[in-house]
């Protein structure tokens, strides 16, 4: 599946390039790809930031995305727009952080 993603001059590649105007670079997701949240999701503790790894493509407007606890134990498992999400970049760091409280 191809989504388009809003990328920043760090993560500006050929492809950007090639679409400079819009800013937008064409990402393609498959199921076990590593993807990053854009959004906070509070109802599910989910943060700006969070990594999580796709586990269903619903078509082009939806995607299961299954985030997980240090300990492997599954935190969410959402049903997300794609718009929410963008790949892995190369500087991107992993951090550990206290589980959000749920509203």
């Amino acid at each position: 599946m191809r989504i388009f993603a809003n990328t920043s001059a760090r993560t500006r590649n050929s492809a950007a390039i090639r679409d400079g105007l819009s800013g937008r670079l064409e990402m393609t997701l498959h199921v076990l790809d590593a993807v990053v949240l854009t959004r906070d999701v509070p109802a599910h503790g989910l943060r700006t930031g969070d990594l999580g790894a796709v586990v269903e493509i619903y078509g082009s407007n939806s995607v299961g995305v299954e985030f997980v606890a240090a300990s492997g134990r599954t935190q969410a498992l959402v049903t997300l727009p794609p718009g929410d999400l963008r790949s892995v970049a190369d500087d991107d760091l992993v951090s550990v952080r206290p589980r959000s409280a749920r509203s």
